[in-house]
């Protein structure tokens, strides 16, 4: 099959690492993939897709391929003008509902009312978005392989933990209460060191004097040395994440993890016992956690194999017989 995906632009992003993940899984498989963007060259992560620049999408002829693919809401209602039945649209996380966007939600409830099946990340996401149109799968979710990978654990002074993801999206990533669920940790007794990582430079008036590091935008390789330096990985996410795309690449490295108790989280597996979980918005319990989890190794080595297994589920090749399934059935 002959397949595009359009992207808005090409800065660093987990949707985008995704749409770009997707292209390489069905490479994989056979399939032609091309990614047509408005943005500049894709400098962070590798890519075995075609890719073509546009200023506008209208330059784009759907005849060309046999699916294209709208992978944000600003960019379905060109795959549908380009590609009508042969549209699909990519959800991984219903931008309707986030505070950000309230000023054009109608814009978006339009895009999601489109005659065009969508698919999705998680089964959790299917039932939000199922009420707009009804025609609505399930694919899964993907890891990039560079995260699987075994590598040496270096045994720092103080353990390390992972916080990752923009404060300026607290509404979803719940920055704040992995910051206070660190200042818990710490006036309990508990010594270690916090790493921040984010796509984008700190926030106005987050505490970042609370990070002994904050690394910005760096590439996917980099991305999965830093998961694999750090001991915990904390997820503090809120009930509107779409899928919390850090929280699988860390059990894929085997990092133990504390995640909220959120739809997004729950479904990787029926026996929820890959993660330590704790309330959503409960910085105080995540916090307690992270005390409990420093000082159990035993729990901590559990909780590294279970998650590795758990996250098989999330490997390339799985999400490429997905995908395939998908666009064949169609």
């Amino acid at each position: 099959m002959k397949i595009a995906y359009l992207l808005a632009d090409t800065e660093l992003s987990g949707g985008i690492r995704v749409a770009v993940a997707h292209a390489d899984a069905l490479i994989d498989r056979g399939h032609e993939l091309t990614l047509i963007t408005r943005g500049t060259p894709l400098t962070w992560r590798r890519s075995r897709a075609q890719w073509r620049y546009v200023r506008s999408f209208e330059e784009v002829d759907g005849l060309e391929f046999d699916f294209v693919v709208g992978t944000f809401w600003t960019t379905v209602a060109a795959a549908h003008a380009i590609a009508g039945p042969r549209a699909v649209h990519f959800c991984q996380g219903y931008e309707g509902s986030f505070e950000a966007y309230q000023s054009v939600k109608s814009e978006i409830d339009a895009v999601y009312r489109l005659p065009i099946p969508k698919i999705c990340v998680s089964p959790y996401l299917v039932e939000v978005v199922r009420p707009l149109y009804d025609d609505v799968t399930d694919v899964g979710q993907v890891v990039d392989d560079e995260f699987f990978q075994e590598m040496d654990r270096l045994q720092p002074v103080r353990p390390r933990v992972l916080l990752v993801g923009p404060a300026q999206a607290d509404f979803v990533k719940g920055i704040d209460v992995g910051y206070a669920a660190v200042r818990h940790a710490r006036a309990r007794g508990a010594e270690l060191d916090l790493v921040r990582a984010s796509q984008w430079r700190a926030a106005d008036g987050e505490p970042v004097e609370l990070a002994g590091e904050f690394h910005v935008a760096i590439p996917t390789v980099e991305m999965a040395r830093l998961f694999a330096s750090c001991d915990v990985y904390l997820g503090p996410n809120r009930r509107k994440e779409g899928f919390g795309l850090p929280a699988a690449e860390a059990l894929a490295g085997g990092v133990p993890a504390i995640l909220t108790r959120i739809p997004s989280y729950l479904w990787w597996d029926d026996a929820q016992d890959y993660a330590l979980f704790v309330e959503e918005g409960d910085a105080a319990a995540m916090g307690d956690a992270l005390v409990h989890l420093l000082g159990d190794a035993a729990l901590r080595e559990r909780l590294s194999r279970r998650g590795r297994e758990v996250a098989e589920q999330f490997r390339s090749a799985r999400l490429g017989e997905r995908l395939e399934r998908f666009f064949q059935s169609r």
